[in-house]
């Protein structure tokens, strides 16, 4: 009755496209007042601010305000400049640059949205001055924009990290090497995938029109745009090897980035100033009250979930479907692909990590795997209708309808799609790096 109650008003609150935030609360909240009284309620602010009074989540406000004194500081343009300085030449060079930068600027923001913002304003536009409609334009910049949850630093990581910690033992660190691998595969996916739109709409109506191909820079001009972007490009570096370095961890690494950028935006760049100091700081704290808020609602729904043993009674639910682990791992995606379709990958962690870390105990996935796979389905949503978060950040700077731009979608979520199956079946693509880097 309890997983009846607790299931069914969220989701006639999210029908009545009451923010997944609030739907979670006020289900929790209804569940633990009905069951317990005032206690219930009592018990909704221990847990709530117990949920976000945890070190490692420092991380998240320093993560998201290192990404936008970046994308203030001009390092995203630079780093545009530098892309395509490299392949910017080729005939698909300018999407070659747009997952490039993604993946780039993913290394910095570890945030989806927020790389879909950094980039999108200068490579959308010039994905359609070389002929891509504006759909495929925007829908490509969504896609590479979920590369930032995927690729490391990622914030999805370190909640799924916090999350899980309670049944399975994950490494934050093990977890960031391991998306590495899986990050590219998704570029790669995402290029082939421009590659074959831009194939079918030549065949369908001739050359595009309006290619703007750039010649190939000389040795020089790569060599000038590599030492604008250097800066940019010595981000991830310092982050990553300062962790497995052991010089700090990965809370203190997000310090560590948001100094370094306001040294570089003030004292290298020198496009930033005390007002634009005054906006980022805003637009961070927005951001991190925005993440905060579901970190801690998300947790009291979880903290019923577990209690209640409806985490159990799921799990045993679905390990009586099958006892074949390729099969059973086929319906977690589906579940975790339809999740990510209607809601954000921290709701999504605190609902369906309980339920799904038992099953990956028996079936023996490793952790990380399971952190990866997960990861990437809810990647996946942030570019999948209705919901996907990156969709309406691009539809916004490319001026297109939603209808439109979750149409020239399509192909990217059918690649991404297969590099999940392969993430999920092979589980060497998120394991070799870091057992090769002996990271535990």
């Amino acid at each position: 009755m309890t997983a009846i109650m607790l299931f069914g008003l969220f989701f006639v609150l999210v029908l009545l496209r009451i923010p997944i935030a609030v739907s979670l609360a006020i289900s929790s909240i209804a569940v633990l007042f009905t069951g317990s009284g005032l206690f219930g309620l009592e018990l909704v602010a221990d847990i709530m601010y117990t949920s976000v009074a945890k070190f490692t989540l420092l991380a998240i406000p320093f993560f998201v305000l290192a990404g936008v004194i970046m994308e203030q500081a001009g390092i995203s343009k630079r780093l545009i400049d530098f892309a395509q300085a490299l392949v910017g030449h080729r005939k698909s060079g300018i999407v070659f640059v747009t997952v490039l930068v993604a993946i780039f600027f993913a290394a910095i923001s570890g945030s989806g949205p927020a790389t879909v913002a950094a980039i999108g304003g200068i490579l959308i536009p010039a994905l359609v001055n070389n002929g891509y409609k504006k759909e495929t334009a925007g829908a490509l910049v969504a896609s590479s924009g979920a590369i930032g949850i995927v690729i490391p630093p990622s914030i999805a990581f370190i909640v799924f990290a916090v999350v899980a910690g309670d049944q399975i033992p994950v490494s934050i660190a093990r977890l960031f090497i391991a998306g590495i691998i899986p990050g590219i595969l998704l570029g790669l996916g995402f290029v082939l995938a421009a590659m074959y739109v831009r194939w079918r709409q030549e065949k369908k109506e001739g050359p595009l029109e309006g290619v703007t191909q750039r010649k190939r820079a000389t040795g020089k001009e790569r060599w000038t745009a590599f030492v604008n972007a250097l800066w940019g490009l010595m981000i991830p570096v310092i982050i990553l090897g300062g962790i497995y370095g052991g010089f700090f961890t990965p809370t203190e690494a997000a310090v560590v980035a948001v100094f370094y950028g306001l040294f570089v935006g003030f004292f290298v760049y020198k496009e930033l100033n005390l007002k634009s100091l005054f906006k980022i700081l805003v637009d961070s704290s927005v951001q991190t009250a925005t993440v905060m808020f579901i970190v801690s609602a998300a947790s009291v729904f979880a903290y019923i979930i577990t209690t209640e043993q409806i985490a159990t009674t799921l799990s045993d639910v679905m390990l009586g479907v099958s006892d074949n682990p390729i099969i059973i791992l086929l319906i977690i995606n589906i579940i975790l692909l339809i999740a990510g379709m209607f809601i954000d990958a921290i709701s999504a962690f605190y609902i369906l990590v309980p339920i799904l870390a038992p099953v990956m105990i028996l079936l023996g996935v490793d952790p990380t795997v399971f952190g990866v796979f997960m990861t990437v389905n809810l990647a996946i949503g942030l570019f999948t209708p209705p919901v996907g978060l990156n969709l309406y950040v691009a539809t916004g700077i490319s001026k297109t309808s939603l209808g439109g731009i979750s149409k020239g979608v399509i192909p990217f979520v059918v690649s991404s799609i297969i590099i999940l199956l392969l993430i999920t079946y092979i589980p060497q693509i998120s394991t070799f790096l870091p057992d090769l880097m002996n990271i535990k």
